[in-house]
């Protein structure tokens, strides 16, 4: 029972359910003191050592019903009325199968083997543990994608015996032809227990790479070219790139308090001791408080690709204390207040609703930027900003952005557009080009995950 528990955390894992070996091994001694017997006591025992949150107890819950849910054994078809008329399941009942004396003068009855017995005899638990048996003997666990099922499936029927089960069907199809059929039949049953099993176990184990093969095509897929049904997709996953960019830089202060170890000056001050650091050095860096500006353009040509910057922005507060959001189209407003106050999707319906799928105008916006908020540029701030500079053939005002880039530590320039778009028609990215420290392309969600991620090291 220790693999089958330890086989059910790798499909928790695969469903999106964080477990940790601590936490594995606090749930298998949980499970030691309830035992087995009572599965719902199992499963609560399960949820309550696992679960860390609302959707991780849903998520761990289906897990644990689809994987302990083995699909029924197969039974041979049995004709009703032919039983009751002639009783002759009784009599096969009390004899073994293919016992019976041999039809029309034929040959003696075969020795039948370990599994057609078993078929025959419709014997539902030695069924179910061969299929048990089979499963471990192929390694179902190990199943990852939709491609490998023949091939399991092939190795539990391999496992089960099959070859020894055909040379059986030969022979009775000459001794005992009701009895091959009846064989036949539970055959069928049996493949299609297997077709199940090996579905189920695709389900359980190969739901994490079919994620991830999922995640890889849309973290690649142009942001502004998705389809309706990708919308919801990608927004997790930026909320899943926002997560892991928390994860990898919120480090604890204490240690960037500290600094990293002096060898050097720890064994200097510690040589009266015989080199024992009973003091120690530490090596300290000085690094400003990160300060980020973001405007963002959620004009009509790239609203779709803003709003799911706006949302790592969004998420992103945890990393970096101080952040302030700007949204325009024609003219610019701050947001800031929006994102910290309101779930993510509210608040990008309040954005666009007040200033979102216009047309845009950068020269008036990058104005009302200098006129209300050029203040809070300093030389700490990063200011980014997110849009195709497509100017709709008006002042691009580059006097403006060039005042921001000599107040600014730095200014990032993320285009959704291609490379080949910039320059041509109305876009006027090569005039502001100059006065960015870096123009980056942002056209899907792995490029926006590099460009902010490079953003906030910068910090640690």
């Amino acid at each position: 029972m220790r693999e089958e528990l330890h086989r059910f955390f790798r499909a928790a894992r695969g469903a999106g359910v964080r477990v940790s070996p601590a936490e594995s091994i606090d749930a298998m001694r949980a499970v030691a003191d309830v035992g087995f017997s009572d599965r719902t006591t199992l499963r609560d025992t399960l949820l309550l050592t696992l679960a860390k949150s609302q959707e991780e107890k849903q998520a761990l819950g289906d897990c644990f019903d689809l994987f302990f849910s083995h699909p029924e054994p197969p039974s041979a078809a049995e004709d009703e009325s032919e039983t009751d008329s002639s009783g002759s399941a009784a009599d096969n009942a009390a004899s073994p199968p293919g016992a019976g004396a041999p039809q029309d003068g034929g040959s003696a009855p075969p020795e039948l083997g370990e599994l057609a017995q078993m078929l025959l005899s419709q014997d539902r638990n030695a069924v179910a543990a061969a299929l048990a048996g089979a499963a471990n003997a192929a390694e179902l666990s190990n199943i990852r994608y939709f491609t490998q099922r023949g091939l399991f499936q092939t190795r539990m029927m391999d496992a089960l015996g099959v070859g020894r089960l055909r040379d059986d069907l030969d022979a009775l199809k000459s001794a005992n032809p009701t009895e091959a059929e009846r064989l036949a039949a539970a055959l069928d049953g049996l493949r299609d227990a297997v077709r199940e099993r090996v579905s189920q176990a695709l389900l359980l184990y190969g739901r994490e790479e079919t994620e991830n093969l999922r995640h890889e095509i849309l973290r690649n897929a142009p942001l502004a070219r998705l389809e309706r049904r990708q919308v919801a997709q990608m927004k997790a996953l930026i909320r899943a790139i926002a997560r892991r960019l928390r994860e990898r830089y919120s480090k604890p202060r204490k240690r960037q308090r500290r600094g990293h170890l002096d060898v050097r000056r720890t064994m200097r001050r510690n040589a009266a001791w015989g080199g024992i650091p009973f003091l120690t050095a530490w090596k300290r860096r000085h690094r400003d408080r990160p300060k980020i500006v973001a405007l963002c353009d959620v004009s009509g040509s790239v609203a779709q690709v803003s709003d799911f910057f706006l949302l790592l922005i969004h998420s992103l507060h945890e990393v970096v204390d101080d952040v302030r959001s700007f949204a325009f189209s024609g003219h610019l407003i701050e947001v800031s207040d929006i994102l910290d106050r309101q779930e993510p999707e509210a608040a990008m319906r309040e954005i666009m609703a007040k200033v979102g799928f216009g047309s845009s105008d950068y020269g008036n916006s990058l104005a009302d930027f200098e006129k209300r908020w050029l203040r809070a540029v300093t030389p700490k701030t990063t200011v980014i900003v997110l849009g195709d500079a497509r100017t709709n053939k008006l002042d691009p005002r580059t006097d403006i952005l060039r005042t921001i880039s000599e107040r600014a530590k730095r200014v990032v320039w993320l285009n959704p557009e291609g490379r080949l778009g910039w320059g041509f028609g109305d876009s006027e990215m090569f005039r502001y080009a100059p006065f960015c420290n870096t123009v980056r392309q942002c056209a899907t969600a792995k490029q926006l995950e590099r460009a902010v991620s490079d953003i906030v090291a910068a910090y640690q």
